[in-house]
Order: structure tokens, then C-alpha cells, then sequence
């Protein structure tokens, strides 16, 4: 059987140099997805609301792809991870995608999350969880109502207050991905979720992505406003800027901050700048097909491309930077990759072996 990716030995020592012994032995990665090709629509219906470079990662990623995934990537090192599906378009399969997540979490013993769509009733949307096995739910702006230009989907177009009602009286989990251009600095998704921390204090609320803030333009005044926060929680999944890293911890505390890869895309082999204000990812000329039309994306060759390494190590790289910079102790860095995410799993009802 061919391997699931390339370990090069550009990897190996990026990963002994700079994250192995950054790392504790346990990890719990919060974001994760898992689906099969056949769950995921293959002709697009709907209008476009995503960017489309992850798909260049990998068209599916099966439960036993994950678990390999983390073998090669942390040797020596357990992995927890939270699983839900991919229905990031609204013509995927989102009833088999949550099926599959949830056998597979079944199987392995693992915390997963349902993927909600917000036409789903306060009664519905509980009854699926409970069936489920759990531990809440994963929102993605996509599954807003399609008439609603892409540029101006609040929060509350796909996590409808009724929805909130029920992780608030349950006290489970919310994956959010914030919606709108300009990311964690709009001053719509700031008030909303503000509101949310207000009127819905027993649910556990993640902001995805530290807010997609992958660039410094992306932040204005946020960190500002969210320091009036107590509960909300940040996951760094898929962000690799340690000057965003160094204010959110600044901003929050240790204690709220998880951490959370967004497998399997950051198996990508890349390394991410920003130019006036936007992201780029830098990979090697060839390797993801022709990225010419995707602005997000940019073609390297010879020396440069050679020394790429993994989407994942660079993320984690730059939460040590980061947390090397602010002053960070052991026992804090252990708490973002480890404590956090088991005091929250165990908040939610599950049990870690």
C-alpha cells in the first residue's frame, strides 16, 4: 500500500528542530474534518461563498486516512482529535456526512460534532445531536440561505439564535467560522459575538481559526473588544501568524486557547505570506495542479520549493514563536495543545481514556 504523503527529510527535521520537543506527548486537536468523496457533490448548484485551494489537498479524508495522517506527522506523539464532516457546500450529503462521522467516532472512541445546517429546528437540531452521541455542533457560513450575497452573511444567518437556545441549555459545543470580508475585524461579526457571550453563556463557543485572522490587517480593534470576553474559546487551526498568536494570547489568556489543525488541509506542503493585507500560500510549482487563477495561492521552484514543509508544522511553529515571545510557561503551552481541549471534552460529558 503507497503511503498517504511524502515524509521528506526537510520534515523530519523541521519537525525534531522545531515542534517535536515543543509539543507535550498528548495533543487534542479541537478541528478536524473527516468524509468520504461519495458524501461531498461533485457539481456545484449553489453559489461559490468558499475559497477553493483546499480541495487541492485532498478530495476525501477517511477516518483511517486521519489517524494515519497523524502518525506520519507526530511521531511519537498521541493524538485526540475532534472529528466532523465537510458540508461546506449546500448540495453536499449532509445527512450521510454526519452518518459517516459518526460511525467513525463510534469506532474509535473519539469526540465528534454534528454539522448543522440552520434550517434545522431548535427540536430537530437537538434530537440529532442526542442521537448522535455528540458533544455539539459545527456551523459553516456556507449554509446560509443562498439569496444572501456571500459578502453579507452575519453570524446569525447560519447560527440562528433558535439553534443557540439549545447549545445554551445544553451547554455543547459550537465550531464558528466567521463569516464576511474583513474576517475577526468586522465589526458586525464583533457585535454578534458579543451577544452570543452575553445571551448564551453555557454554550461553548469556538471561534475557528482565531477568527480567520491570518494576516495583521485582519485584526483592527478586535482584540480590543473581545479582552471584555470570559468564556469564548479560539481554536489556531489553519493560521501560521505568530503576530495574530502573540495578541489573542494577550488578548484571552492561555486558558481559552486551543489548539486545532483543520486536517487533513493542512497536510498541504507550503508556507504562507501575507502581501497587502491578504494571504498567500507559497507551494512547490506542480504539486496542487494550476493555481494561476486562485489569488490565495502562488507557485515556488528550485531552493525555495525544496525547503517547504507541512501546512501543520507551520502553524505549530508559529504558536511557539509566538508563545517564546510572550513568555508562555510549559505547563501553558501544554494547557492550549492538551488541558484546554480535555477540561472542555470532559465539560461536554466525554470520557478520555
Amino acid at each position: 500500500m503507497s503511503q498517504l504523503f511524502e515524509v521528506k527529510e526537510v520534515d523530519r527535521k523541521f519537525y525534531a528542530e522545531r515542534v517535536r520537543d515543543f509539543l507535550p506527548e498528548r495533543i487534542i486537536d479541537i478541528h478536524t474534518h473527516v468524509w468520504l468523496e461519495r458524501s461531498r457533490s461533485a457539481v456545484m448548484t449553489a453559489p461559490r461563498r468558499t475559497v477553493t485551494w483546499p480541495s487541492r489537498v485532498a478530495s476525501s479524508n477517511s477516518i483511517e486516512d486521519h489517524l494515519e495522517g497523524y502518525r506520519l506527522l507526530f511521531p511519537g506523539k498521541r493524538i485526540l482529535p475532534v472529528i466532523f464532516g465537510n458540508a461546506v457546500d449546500p448540495v453536499d450529503d449532509i445527512e450521510a456526512g454526519n452518518a459517516y462521522v459518526r460511525r467513525s467516532a463510534a469506532e474509535h472512541s473519539l469526540p465528534a460534532l454534528l454539522f448543522a445546517t440552520p434550517r434545522w429546528s431548535g427540536a430537530e437540531l437537538e434530537e440529532r445531536v442526542l442521537a448522535g452521541g455528540f458533544l455539539g455542533i459545527k456551523v459553516y457560513l456556507s449554509l446560509a440561505e443562498p439569496y444572501i450575497p456571500a459578502g453579507e452573511i452575519r453570524i446569525f444567518d447560519f447560527l440562528p439564535p433558535h439553534q443557540l437556545e439549545v447549545l445554551d441549555r445544553n451547554g455543547w459545543i459550537v465550531m464558528l467560522h466567521l463569516p464576511r470580508p474583513k474576517r475577526l475585524r468586522d465589526p458586525v461579526n464583533l457585535a454578534q459575538m458579543l451577544q452570543i457571550e452575553e445571551r448564551y453563556p453555557n454554550a461553548k463557543v469556538i471561534i475557528a481559526h482565531v477568527g480567520r485572522a491570518y494576516c495583521p490587517e485582519d485584526v483592527g480593534n478586535a482584540f480590543e473588544v473581545l479582552r471584555r470576553t470570559r468564556r469564548m474559546r479560539f481554536d489556531i487551526s489553519a493560521n501560521t501568524n505568530p503576530w495574530v498568536f502573540e495578541r489573542l494570547i494577550q488578548a484571552v489568556g492561555s486558558k481559552r486557547i486551543l489548539f486545532g489543525s483543520d486536517l487533513p488541509i493542512v497536510r498541504m506542503r507550503m508556507r504562507r505570506i501575507c502581501e497587502s493585507g491578504a494571504y498567500i500560500n507559497l507551494v512547490p510549482k506542480g504539486l496542487y495542479g494550476d493555481v494561476s487563477g486562485d489569488p490565495n495561492m502562488r507557485e515556488v521552484e528550485g531552493e525555495e520549493a525544496e525547503r517547504l514543509s507541512f501546512f501543520m508544522y507551520e502553524e505549530i511553529d508559529a504558536f511557539r514563536r509566538a508563545a517564546e515571545e510572550i513568555g508562555l510557561t510549559r505547563e501553558e503551552v501544554e494547557d492550549v495543545f492538551w488541558g484546554n481541549g480535555a477540561r472542555l471534552l470532559q465539560e461536554v460529558g466525554f470520557e478520555i481514556a
